[in-house]
């Protein structure tokens, strides 16, 4: 079983299912990744009623909302995990002149990072280690979660922009189940702090947070290869 984007192509989905049964396969099924991390984070997609889930991974964050075991609807967009590091890199390079890796802009954003203000109590600051691109040599600066905020707010826009847009083309009977139901996030990005409150705040909706976001995807894949009818389900739609 392999999760693939939902904006796939007919020739990347051919690409992909070769790949696997040249890997040594001998059966190759295809999933996209909102399905499966809305069966991951243990929600019912055979009903007839409207699920939102909101997949926020590295590369892409995959808004879809889900009805009878298939997509009714799919916003994907390129602006992730990934792009929010580089976000803080930018800033951090702009404002400071201090040149930072991936994986220090990484352990800020999972340290103090938050898409929606803190209370004076959370607010946090961290140190970290860099090049100082005037006198390049190693450095030490701290930096706040006020900072982080500044940094990021760009690609957080942009993801909840995605979720707006997508509620904005859901049917009206699926957009109902939503408002009793809420939305749900998934994914490493969904551990962001407070961003289920700023989408909240936007969106007027329930936000909750998958119980495993990190693995919500992965579990969700295994659950259909256990479940033979919930494979055939979702093959029918492919």
């Amino acid at each position: 079983m392999v999760c693939i984007p939902s904006g796939v192509t007919g020739v990347e989905e051919r690409a992909v299912r070769q790949a696997a049964i040249q890997a040594g396969a001998k059966e190759a099924h295809l999933i996209e990744e909102p399905l499966a991390a809305a069966l991951g984070a243990g929600l019912d997609i055979s009903q007839p009623s409207g699920t939102m889930v909101v997949d926020i991974g590295g590369g892409t964050t995959e808004v879809a909302v889900i009805s009878l075991a298939g997509i009714v609807y799919c916003n994907s967009v390129r602006i992730a995990g990934d792009r929010i590091d580089e976000a803080i890199i930018q800033y951090i390079k702009r404002k400071y002149n201090l040149l930072v890796g991936e994986r220090t802009a990484e352990m800020v954003k999972i340290s103090i990072g938050s898409a929606y203000p803190l209370t004076n109590e959370e607010e946090m600051s961290i140190e970290i280690k860099g090049r100082d691109l005037v006198g390049g040599i190693p450095k030490t600066l701290e930096i706040s979660s006020k900072d982080i905020r500044e940094a990021i707010v760009e690609p957080v826009n942009a993801i909840v922009d995605s979720v707006r847009i997508a509620l904005e083309k859901t049917p009206p009977e699926l957009a109902a189940d939503i408002v009793d139901k809420g939305i749900v996030l998934s994914g490493g990005g969904a551990l962001l702090k407070n961003l289920d409150l700023l989408i909240k705040e936007v969106t007027r909706l329930p936000v909750i947070v998958a119980d495993n976001p990190l693995t919500a995807v992965v579990e969700g894949a295994g659950r259909v290869l256990d479940e033979m009818k919930l494979l055939k389900d979702i093959a029918a739609k492919f």
